[in-house]
């Protein structure tokens, strides 16, 4: 029933408005010509994502990355903040999450393979309908990734390729005897945990003998459908004879190979220590050395020792107490146009690990009482050697120590760390005959101390003050346990 207030197509008021006190209005106002007319709805539409996973940068110095195991496998669905990729950065092992959800449609760069910071390793679809989409993609990547590669030099003609080594495609995980540190990507321990295997028990055929998901799944009799493919080592030949040129009595940069060598690619944390080290060349640096008697210190790690403190931490609590009376020691200079003066004391200690150097950093050593110093420490190294150290953990440092001592060597120089002032060198402490004032002899256990230090910030002066104090807490121990 229509209602007797609605026309079908005019709407109309009118009004009367009668005051004496008011100005007169229009007796009637009308509106005859107000229409209501029916639009078509708007369909919003969300259009799917193919979104790409990209090499992150896990450090300021990194510039590419190495894919060391996909922790997925293309079809598998993931969520937001779930592990995917584990990627090997200058320094560390580091587990790479997703920032969505959707489906791991193709992998662009593979397990083993090296690639630069921001670019695409895997593809990420969000429904399934995308996946052929996503793989084309992956695969137009692929191929300009390829196109971009230069290609390679054309064999000699007398020259006669070296017969190929032959690899098992899977080889069998060998059983070792002795301890040893047992290293494993993430993935790999979470594979041994379901499917029961003793991870100390394998070798990994990974890099540096990293046990790899592969090696986990041999010893638990399931076949992978992929192989691993171990480091290739290139067997340098003699350069072959090339034709005289114009130009051939140009010096080569680069010798040639010595005959039955063979050619070894760095590492990425061998890159990265080579890259450092190549820096440090341009700093202006000088060494101080400075004897320092450690018999009250020996006397004081023998009653610690047994709570689990090391000599190292030793000595990078009484370094750090030092560095607080002499500010100028912990400053860096990094523009080579001014310096700065660290609010920090960030005791950075080197440590050799399989296949390179890393210097783990104990943040506010000054501050740290020194149990609490050496667990850090202890914890530190732990994860150094597993290579799971964060950026934090070894980039901070202002100071850095280096003890070579327990290997019994007497003295050495350390090499300056780009960005910061100074570098500590500790050798043995070693019985040395010392004779007093009054002409008496005596045997009293000395080590050297040489430390390498940045002269544009940091003077002759400032270094002998610096290790003047550095030897009297070392002589006098008691404020270390303070």
């Amino acid at each position: 029933m229509a209602s007797p207030f609605l026309s079908n197509s005019t709407i109309s008021f009118s009004s009367s408005l009668k005051y004496s006190t008011l100005p007169r209005l229009s007796p009637s106002v009308s509106f005859s010509s107000i229409r209501f007319k029916s639009t078509p709805r708007r369909i919003l539409t969300v259009r799917s994502k193919i979104r790409e996973i990209f090499m992150p940068a896990l450090s300021s110095t990194m510039t590419e990355g190495k894919i060391v195991s996909w922790v997925k496998s293309e079809g598998d669905v993931l969520s937001k903040g779930e592990s995917v990729v584990v990627v090997e950065s200058d320094k560390a092992d580091m587990d790479v999450e997703t920032f969505y959800d959707g489906i791991l449609a193709a992998i662009v760069v593979g397990e083993g393979e090296t690639a630069p910071v921001g670019a695409a390793i895997g593809i990420l679809a969000e429904t399934e309908d995308e996946i052929a989409e996503a793989k084309a993609k992956a695969a137009s990547k692929s191929g300009a990734s390829t196109r971009s590669a230069p290609p390679p030099p054309a064999p000699a003609a007398d020259s006669t390729p070296a017969p190929p080594k032959s690899t098992p495609a899977n080889a069998a995980p060998i059983v070792t005897e002795g301890p040893r540190k047992t290293v494993a990507t993430p993935y790999a321990k979470k594979l041994a945990k379901q499917h029961k295997v003793d991870i100390e028990s394998l070798v990994g055929t990974g890099p540096y003998g990293r046990i790899t998901p592969e090696d986990i799944e041999a010893a638990a009799g399931i076949f992978p459908s992929k192989t691993n493919v171990g480091p290739v080592v290139v067997e340098a030949k003699p350069a072959a004879p090339t034709k005289a040129t114009s130009d051939s009595s140009a010096p080569s940069s680069i010798p040639p190979p010595v005959p039955g060598s063979t050619v070894v690619p760095f590492t990425t944390m061998q890159a990265a220590v080579s890259k450092n080290m190549v820096e440090s060349i341009s700093v202006p640096t000088f060494r101080v050395g400075y004897p320092v008697t450690t018999d009250a210190l020996d006397a004081l790690y023998e009653k610690v020792k047994p709570k689990g403190v090391t000599m190292t931490a030793l000595l990078a609590k009484a370094a750090a107490m030092a560095l607080v009376q002499h500010p100028v020691v912990n400053s860096s200079c990094k523009d080579g146009k001014s310096f700065s003066y660290n609010s920090n004391i960030n005791i950075a200690i080197a440590v050799a690990i399989n296949g390179g150097l890393i210097t783990p950093v104990l943040q506010d050593a000054d501050k740290l009482d020194l149990y609490l110093l050496s667990q850090k420490w202890k914890e530190l190294v732990e994860k150094a050697r597993a290579k799971q150290l964060q950026p934090q953990e070894y980039n901070s440092g202002t100071f850095t120590l280096s003890n070579l001592g327990m290997f019994g060597v007497d003295r050495f120089d350390a090499i300056l760390p780009p960005g910061q002032g100074a570098i500590m060198a500790v050798g043995a402490s070693k019985p040395t005959v010392v004779a007093d004032a009054d002409g008496f002899f005596s045997v009293k256990n000395k080590m050297l101390v040489n430390v390498t230090a940045d002269h544009r910030i940091i003077y002759g002066a400032d270094l002998a003050a610096f290790l003047q104090t550095f030897s009297k807490i070392v002589e006098n121990p008691e404020s270390l346990t303070l």
